[in-house]
């Protein structure tokens, strides 16, 4: 396997042995302008947005991309309804903005229109009913101020009990009386958001480097460690941006995060049978919390999510309670014809969102000085800058990363006198974009087109030039031996991990990742064998 191909948008590719002759060209080497520290969906974006810039650019991960928070969220790219209804008028209105971004300039072959369903069943009131219609013709309210096309994101509507019924046949049918239709953003696959990104930083220039830890951040670099060697050196940089989401405070003093856990359960997508849009189920005794039902179109479904604090070290992996997955196994029987049972859960995730903590006065808390719930606390995002200049990026959500991204070289670029224009990401579209019309002319399956965009007719080529590689890992679930072998090639695949977790997330369910584990290993060796690791 050669690590580059002409296939692939030129200059995109991240390989083992490119990361191998850029870490011993950073390491050691001239400052570049920018050094960022974490690659996920934030950290991506700082980069990509600085050196579109015209910034020379390296950038670092302990782990791998989207190790963290971005490939645990709920695949929703929101527009800020939920952000209205608590009175946050500016981050609902970015949301909505950066929303349409996705969906219409940069990644609309990875971000589409989600339908939604909210039966009206006997636990949602009529006060109820029409508190969340009103909520969702406000969202609309909030796609026309965005400025997204009615095409893109179609209106919200009522819905018969029939109709309702057809859109959710798992239902209880007993006292469902309608339901309401609602729209919203939704990702093929967040990590695979996060690969795009910073596949595009590299086509640009950037110095893309996973399994490099920085071990102690200043305003001007460093120090960091080669995790596939141990081998410790220095990066220096003019400016330092630390985009390490809730592991951000190790890294420097004075940063407070409060984290909260949203928790998934995966189920087989036959054991609530066919479902042409995702549900929004009212949690009882809540306003204005879901718990959603995510069909992913891979054969499985999401159930998600729960919002609990979080004390004590954040894990590289969180685990998920058994209380979570109850809580939401009940919320979800509260609405269907036949509960699903905790042995009809074959898979779980959490994931830890970087939230800002504040002071119970910042907080809106009570005179007593209680904070408030992780639930109730603002998506609102900060740049923060440290005495010595090191530039930290907090807070926010995944649909706002390119903002976040855009303020934080913002903040950089004015503190250390950077040579650097306003950022052009807002009409840069990511490797694999491309209009609907061209996207829809790919000669590739659908279930590739919506995950590579233009490149799936080279990941699908792969396959048909040696047809082994066209069959599923493992039965029930669509990934191939074809996406092993370009996630190697192309998407900076370094092991088994990468490949079953980040890029084609079938590590979610245990069963399968055992199933395919084999065959991964194998294909990675046949493109890894002969790639060279040492730091210098």
């Amino acid at each position: 396997m050669s690590p580059h191909s002409p296939e692939a948008v030129p200059g995109s590719s991240l390989s083992a042995g490119r990361r191998a002759r850029e870490l011993a060209a950073t390491v050691g080497g001239d400052a570049v302008d920018v050094l960022v520290v974490g690659l996920g969906a934030t950290g991506a974006g700082v980069a990509l947005d600085a050196v579109a810039r015209g910034l020379t650019v390296a950038a670092v991960d302990a782990h791998d991309l989207a190790f963290g928070t971005s490939r645990w969220s709920s695949k929703l790219i929101h527009g800020g309804l939920r952000y209205l209804a608590s009175g946050h008028l500016d981050v609902a209105h970015e949301s909505a903005v950066e929303r349409g971004v996705l969906m219409e300039r940069t990644a609309p072959h990875l971000v589409h229109a989600q339908p939604f369903v909210l039966p009206l069943t006997p636990l949602v009131s009529r006060p109820q009913a029409a508190l969340a219609w009103a909520g969702f013709r406000a969202g609309d309210t909030l796609r026309l101020a965005a400025r997204t096309a009615r095409e893109t994101l179609p209106a919200p509507r009522r819905l018969s009990a029939v109709e309702t019924r057809h859109l959710a046949p798992a239902l209880r049918a007993e006292g469902v009386r309608g339901g309401l239709l609602s729209w919203d953003g939704r990702l093929s696959d967040d990590a695979r958001l996060v690969t795009a990104v910073a596949r595009t930083a590299a086509a640009h220039g950037a110095r893309i480097l996973t399994r490099v830890r920085a071990l102690e951040l200043t305003g001007t670099g460093a120090r960091v460690r080669d995790e596939l060697t141990g081998e410790e050196g220095e990066i220096h940089a003019r400016a330092v941006i630390n985009a390490t989401g809730v592991w951000a405070g190790g890294l420097v003093d004075g940063i407070r995060i409060r984290p909260s856990r949203g928790t998934h359960l995966v189920l087989r997508a036959e054991r609530l049978g066919p479902l042409p849009a995702g549900l929004h189920i009212p949690i009882p005794g809540e306003t204005n919390r879901f718990v959603l039902v995510l069909p992913q179109g891979d054969g499985r479904v999401y159930v998600g999510l729960t919002d609990e604090p979080v004390d004590g070290p954040v894990p590289d992996v969180p685990e998920v309670p058994e209380t979570d997955i109850g809580f939401l196994l009940d919320v979800l029987g509260s609405v269907l014809d036949e509960p699903v049972r905790r042995e009809d859960v074959v898979g779980a995730f959490a994931g830890l969102r970087p939230l800002l903590d504040m002071s119970p006065e910042d907080a809106g808390g009570s005179a007593r000085g209680s904070a408030p719930r992780t639930s109730d606390i603002s998506r609102r995002h900060a740049v923060l800058t440290s005495a010595d200049g090191v530039v930290t990026v907090v807070g926010g959500k995944l649909t706002t990363y390119r903002r976040m991204a855009e303020d934080a070289v913002d903040a950089a670029v004015a503190a250390r006198s950077l040579g650097a224009g306003p950022s052009p990401t807002a009409r840069l579209p990511l490797v694999g974009a491309a209009s609907p019309r061209a996207l829809a002319a790919v000669r590739a399956p659908r279930r590739l087109v919506r995950r590579y965009g233009v490149e799936a007719a080279a990941v699908h080529a792969l396959g048909v030039a040696e047809p082994a590689l066209a069959t599923p890992l493992v039965p029930g679930c669509p990934a191939t031996g074809a996406e092993v072998v370009w996630a190697v090639r192309h998407e900076g695949a370094l092991d088994a991990d990468d490949v079953l977790d980040r890029r084609t997330r079938v590590g979610v369910v245990p069963e399968d990742r055992g199933g395919a584990e084999a065959e991964v290993r194998a294909l990675l060796d046949r493109g890894l064998r002969s790639s060279p690791r040492s730091l210098h």
